[in-house]
């Protein structure tokens, strides 16, 4: 398949709001797409390179190479040169990198490069995959999309389930069971503002679990083979020994349990920052050392398998307690029932278990419906998550031109809280919260504030203060600060208030102690 016929179809996707238009235009390119190049068509519209980081930054991209008069770069030719780029390394990669980034963009035609340039910095959002990629590819085939929606769920790859799918048919669905060993999807969840919203949301007996800031983890065992993978389904068994042990010493077999990586403070009994946890997890130290270091634990809140039976489809009570067969109570969630989400006595628990939580360090609860199956891979409603909710005051440093359905817009904004001397502490970018109004409203106030223009990013003066909810601050040595903030959105512009009223880094610092 010819890239431009992809990038075509990104910009159709990308200009329409309307899930049914984007679904025919998806299915239509599917129905045409080669099974070999099913996998990288949808990693593409996706924004997703399979190679992973392949160290391409502005610094390669911002150099203009004329442009090919007509398409004529395809999608698998990409690839190769993606693989080839990935693969440099040593003395001189850096201008044999750019030689080769040169090269790929000399075969691209003008609209072909834009998208291979958003591609290699994570620019490319257009809401093209997940439920919407699902249906087209389910259109595309002729097959119910309750059934590739399934198969897709026990894979945990589309790419993979859309290729057998559209080379084989509907019947190469019958392939794709939970297999005790073979990661699946984690189930995700939706937010609610409160514990009582939550309970209220459900309407039926729920239970109300911790929600801990960790490393998620799916663990597998069928005998003595035990395997620990992400949330993101790679496998990382050799970096957690002591989820290992702690598997093997389980009574039951062939189980597959949902859990999360955590450490405690060894004084305070308080758990470590996330970013610890992180760090453990991805260090190259030898693992005995890594584990002196910063020991971890496993706490477990779901069973999706056990004996080699699926429990997926069980309601949530009875998924707890073939858990509770299987784990000791050292190693589950701490959670509390709601029976009867109309009583005002169980909904008080409920929300001073939520309080309890946030006092132990953790970061807030889950609410999840007791009669409802485990729906692996997606966002349920059965699950609905509470958080505090943290806000800042902040000023805009700079914006990002945007791309996309947000071409000629400016969006990613730059974030600063005020120092001491005046001057403003990056903290941070977003582009999350932005509503269409919102966007067009802050193109508008930035443009009249911009100081320079480099085609990609706009310095503004650092007048219009924006209101920032966030999850909470993190370290970062990319910002002069040292520190981030987790997961920022704009709740809404604030022109009523000066800069000097903004808050300040040491407000913003003093939150993280």
């Amino acid at each position: 398949m010819l890239l431009g016929r992809l990038v075509d179809v990104s910009q159709q996707v990308a200009a329409t709001s309307a899930r049914s238009r984007k679904t025919a235009v998806l299915a239509e390119l599917f129905a045409d797409t080669r099974p070999e190049d099913v996998a990288l068509v949808i990693s593409y519209l996706a924004g997703q390179v399979p190679q992973g980081r392949i160290g391409i930054g502005w610094s390669v991209l911002k150099e203009p190479v004329p442009p090919a008069d007509l398409p004529g770069l395809t999608v698998s030719a990409t690839d190769t040169a993606l693989t080839r780029l990935a693969e440099v390394a040593g003395p001189g990669a850096q201008a044999e990198r750019k030689r080769l980034v040169h090269e790929l963009m000399a075969a691209a035609t003008a609209d072909e490069q834009r998208f291979l340039m958003r591609l290699l910095t994570g620019e490319v959002r257009q809401g093209a995959l997940d439920a919407i990629a699902l249906e087209s590819v389910a259109r595309a085939a002729g097959a119910p999309a309750v059934d590739v929606r399934r198969a897709v769920m026990l894979d945990g790859s589309l790419p993979r389930v859309a290729t057998a799918l559209l080379a084989q048919g509907p019947p190469a669905l019958e392939q794709f069971r939970l297999c005790v060993g073979s990661p699946v999807q984690p189930m995700l969840a939706h937010t609610a503002k409160s514990v009582t919203e939550a309970v209220q949301a459900l309407g039926a007996a729920c239970v109300v679990e911790e929600k801990l800031d960790g490393i998620r983890v799916q663990v597998h065992r069928s005998g003595n083979d035990i395997r620990v993978y992400t949330r993101s389904l790679d496998d990382i068994t050799d970096r957690l020994p002591e989820v290992t042990l702690a598997a093997r010493e389980m009574t039951g077999d062939h189980f597959i349990l949902d859990g999360e990586v955590i450490a405690l403070d060894g004084t305070t009994g308080r758990p470590v920052p996330f970013q610890d946890i992180a760090s453990r997890v991805g260090s190259r130290l030898d693992v005995d050392a890594a584990r002196a270091t910063l020991p971890l634990s496993p706490v477990f809140f779901d069973v999706l398998a056990a004996g080699g039976e699926p429990t997926l489809d069980l309601p949530g009570g009875e998924r707890h307690f073939v858990l509770a067969r299987l784990v000791p109570e050292p190693m589950r969630v701490r959670r509390t029932v709601v029976d009867d989400p109309e009583s005002a006595q169980q909904v008080a628990a409920a929300e001073e278990f939520f309080a309890d939580t946030l006092r132990r360090g953790h970061e807030g609860v889950l609410v999840k419906a007791l009669d409802a199956p485990y729906v692996a891979g997606r966002r349920g409603r059965s699950w609905l998550k509470v958080k505090p909710v943290h806000t800042l005051d902040l000023v805009v440093l700079a914006v990002e031109w945007g791309h996309g359905r947000r071409t000629g817009l400016l969006s990613n904004l730059h974030l600063g809280a005020r120092a001491a001397d005046g001057t403003y502490v990056m903290l941070g970018k977003t582009f999350k919260g932005l509503t269409d109004e919102m966007l067009r409203w802050q193109t508008d106030r930035l443009r009249a504030l911009a100081v320079t223009d480099d085609g990609f990013t706009v310095t503004v003066r650092p007048e219009l203060v924006v209101e920032i909810a966030y999850d909470g601050v993190q370290r970062s040595s990319r910002y002069p600060a040292g520190v981030a903030l987790r997961f920022a959105r704009v709740l809404r512009h604030r022109p009523d208030k000066p800069a000097q009223q903004a808050d300040t880094i040491d407000q913003v610092l003093e939150s993280r102690a």
